[in-house]
Parts: structure tokens; C-alpha cells; sequence
């Protein structure tokens, strides 16, 4: 039997325990955006820019479908937090083991959605015809490791929760390296194309769903799960449905509303979207280091909530509030400095990476000030709230972000004015969400 491997965080220094907590899962994004963007360089290098294109234009696809995992491993995260922290053992057990089942329920809800709506999708952004057909075959086979995401996020929030962020940055390692190795196995060798980064894409995330439910499976732990006790509990599957859906479902509307952006970016030519495509990995890479922080806001606030420390709970908001910000302003202000290596390392065409530079420019700017909304965000979610910010969000950003589209962007018709509008809508959603937040926590501190 393995040991558990959980943390209290509801006591010690929380400028140093989160940075610490973070590290772990800031390393685990890193790795996780650098092997997908090993897939768009491979296809990218030795398989041409129609590829790279093909593979492109599926980002905004495939973060939609993913973000409804992600929102789903949020829920688990924070509600397992808040029990492990007031110490309810049998709370604990039965969250973990209703949590499974449902994500692996929406992973598969997921597969088949993807399957079914892929092509309409495509069509309906207005892909290029001659990106099209290698769009479609790449999410087709893509979409196929849907559950295996779902099972990975469930085990990375419940591992997160107790404050284990190390194991699960080692089964990532294990996955991604096995993916890198066959994209190259795949492309180079066997001529695969998009098909083969697909596939070594699927075939890591099974691995790594594999690694994290054998640790719970074979784990002597309080949060270990057991075949026997694999079923729903009414009250536990709610609450992470209250929780889980509304984050999910906040993914999925905000990434339609990116869904709006791409169709802007699809009416210029194909340098501009193949640009915006080698440009847009830079959004993965700082987000998912800003997000190591907002994973650590809510740990930390809900594991704290759970043992009714107060003091700690709006502490631990503002430590990762200004851990994200400044890492989202060093690593924005690094990517303006050297855009161009950076694209470089997806595309050898010189009006492909001007393209892209430009995005990275005004990207690049205003990487930070998004922590003040998702930050705050997550902070909500830590104190179990999760509707309301996923109502404020959607109307300030991805309704904002359509509005945008056909106003502002209809109007001047420049790139310039389409990446403009990330700037404002995380600027007017901040300022909603924060106001949330401080009546939230007055209202949730009164209940301790």
C-alpha cells in the first residue's frame, strides 16, 4: 500500500506555502503546454504550414470540450478542500468516489459531442477549405481521449486538494514524454501528419490517467478509492454538480465566445491565421502558470474555510491574487522581448511570424491583469460559491467579447481592434467579480 502524501495548509507561513504548492503545478501546466506545442512544432516542421494551420485551427475546439473537464476537476478540488480541511473522513471518502463517476460520465458525454459536432463546428468558424479536412481528422481522433482527460483532472483536483501537487507533475512528465517521442515516432518516421500528433496525444493522456488511479486505487489514504465504494452519493454528487457545472459550463461559453474570435481571425488570409496559431500557444503557456496560483487560491481558501481560520481565508486570496499577476507580467513582458524566437520554434516563414508577432505584442501586454479576474474567480469558488461568478464572467466576458466582435471589430476591420478586446473584457469582468467576492466573503466569514 502507498502513503498518503497530504498537506494541512491551514497553518504556516502562506506566502511561502503557496509558492511552494504552485511550483509543483506551475511546473505540471508548463510541461503539459509544452508537449502540446511539441505537436504544433513537429506537424509544423516536417509536415508544412497547411498543417500547422489544420492544427491550429482546432485550439479554440479543443479548450472548449477540455474546459468542461477542468471545470469538473475545479469542483472536486475545492469541495474535497473544504472537507479535508474540517477533517470529515467519511465526507472525503464519499466525495471522492461520486466525483469519478461523474467525470468520467461528461468525459464520455464529451467523446461523443466531439465526434458528432466536429465538422458543423469547423464550418461553422468558417475554417479554410484547404484546413478543413486535417482539422477534422485531428479532433475526430483527438476527441477520443475525452474520458482519460476527465480521470486526469479528477485525480490531479483531489490530489491538489490535500496538497499533493508533486505526483501528479510526475505522471504528466511520464505521459509527456512519451508523447513527444511519438510525434516524432509518428510524423517523421510513419508520415502521419496531424493524425499522428493525435494520436500520441491520446495515447499520453491514457497513460497518465492510468498513473494517477493506480496511486488511488493502491493508496492507504483517507481520499483512496476502492471498487466497493464506487457509487453515487446523493448529496456529494450534487454539490459538486453546483460547483463543477457552473465552472465548466463557464469554460465552455467563454470559449464560444472565443469560437467568435476565431471567426474574425479566419476572415484574413492564411498567414494571419497560421500566425495567430503559432501566437496563441503563448496564451496556454503564461495562463497555465497564472492558473497554478488560482488552483492554489482555492485549496488553500476552501481547506481553510473548511477549519473555520478566517484570517487565513482572505490571505490566502491576496498572496496568489499577487504571485499570478507578477508572474503573468514577467512572463508577458519576456514573450514582447523575444517574440520572435519564440515563434520560431513553430514556423520557419518569416510573414508567419510577423504575423503572429503581432498578437504576441498586445498579448504580451496584458497577460497580468486577468489575474484580477480569475483570481478572483477561483477565490469564489474556494468559498463555495460558483454561480454567480460563472453568470458575471459570462456576461462580461464572452458576451462582451461577441458584442466586440460585431461592434467594434465590424467597424475597423484591423487585427489590432479583434486582439483588443482581451484587455477590456478581462478589465470589466475583474471589477464584477471582485465586488462578488468581497460580499461573498463577508457573508461566508458571518457563518464561522
Amino acid at each position: 500500500m502507498i502513503r498518503q502524501h497530504s498537506k494541512d495548509l491551514t497553518t504556516g507561513s502562506l506566502g511561502t506555502q503557496i509558492l511552494f504548492f504552485s511550483i509543483p503545478l506551475m511546473i505540471s501546466n508548463l510541461l503539459q503546454v509544452l508537449f502540446n506545442m511539441t505537436d504544433i512544432a513537429v506537424v509544423g516542421r516536417f509536415s508544412g504550414a497547411a498543417a500547422l494551420g489544420a492544427v491550429g485551427s482546432t485550439t479554440t475546439l479543443i479548450v472548449l470540450f477540455t474546459g468542461i473537464q477542468i471545470g469538473m476537476g475545479n469542483g472536486v478540488n475545492v469541495l474535497t478542500a473544504q472537507y479535508f480541511g474540517a477533517k470529515k473522513e467519511r465526507e472525503v471518502r464519499e466525495m471522492v468516489h461520486s466525483s469519478l463517476i461523474l467525470c468520467v460520465l461528461v468525459g464520455l458525454i464529451s467523446l461523443a459531442a466531439g465526434q458528432l459536432l466536429t465538422r458543423s463546428l469547423l464550418e461553422f468558424l468558417h475554417t479554410k477549405s484547404e484546413l478543413i479536412g486535417g482539422a477534422s481528422l485531428y479532433l475526430r481522433i483527438y476527441f477520443m481521449g475525452m474520458p482519460a482527460l476527465a480521470i486526469y483532472n479528477f485525480g490531479n483536483g483531489v490530489l491538489s486538494a490535500v496538497g499533493d501537487t508533486k505526483r501528479p507533475l510526475y505522471y504528466l512528465l511520464t505521459a509527456g514524454i512519451l508523447n513527444i517521442v511519438l510525434n516524432l515516432i509518428f510524423v517523421i518516421v510513419c508520415g502521419l501528419g496531424v493524425a499522428g500528433v493525435a494520436m500520441a496525444s491520446i495515447i499520453s493522456q491514457y497513460l497518465s490517467a492510468g498513473l494517477i488511479l493506480n496511486f488511488l486505487f493502491r493508496s492507504d489514504s483517507l481520499y483512496a478509492l476502492r471498487f466497493s465504494a464506487l457509487h453515487l452519493t446523493k448529496d456529494k454528487a450534487a454539490r459538486i454538480l453546483a460547483v463543477g457545472i457552473p465552472a465548466g459550463i463557464q469554460n465552455a461559453i467563454f470559449q464560444t465566445a472565443n469560437l467568435f474570435i476565431q471567426m474574425g481571425v479566419n476572415t484574413f488570409d492564411a498567414t494571419v491565421v497560421a500566425g495567430n496559431a503559432a501566437a496563441a500557444n503563448a496564451d496556454a503557456l503564461v495562463y497555465d502558470v497564472m492558473a497554478a496560483f488560482y488552483t492554489a487560491c482555492s485549496s488553500f481558501m476552501g481547506q481553510n474555510f473548511g477549519a473555520g481560520k478566517k484570517d487565513r481565508v482572505l490571505k490566502s486570496y491576496l498572496v496568489s491574487l499577487a504571485y499570478s499577476f507578477g508572474f503573468g507580467a514577467v512572463l508577458g513582458l519576456t514573450l514582447v522581448l523575444f517574440g520572435r524566437p519564440f515563434l520560431s520554434l513553430f514556423t520557419g516563414d518569416p510573414a508567419v511570424v510577423e504575423a503572429g508577432r503581432n498578437r504576441l505584442v498586445v498579448m504580451g501586454l496584458s497577460y497580468a491583469f486577468s489575474a484580477f479576474m480569475d483570481c478572483s474567480i477561483a477565490a469564489s469558488r474556494g468559498l463555495g460559491k460558483s454561480l454567480v461568478p460563472t453568470v458575471i464572467v459570462i456576461l462580461g466576458s464572452c458576451v462582451f467579447r461577441v458584442v466586440w466582435v460585431y461592434t467594434i471589430f465590424a467597424y475597423f476591420g484591423t487585427i489590432l481592434s479583434l486582439y483588443l478586446l482581451y484587455i477590456f473584457s478581462w478589465s470589466i469582468t475583474a471589477v464584477a467579480e471582485i465586488a462578488y467576492l468581497r460580499y461573498c466573503y463577508r457573508k461566508q466569514m458571518a457563518l464561522l
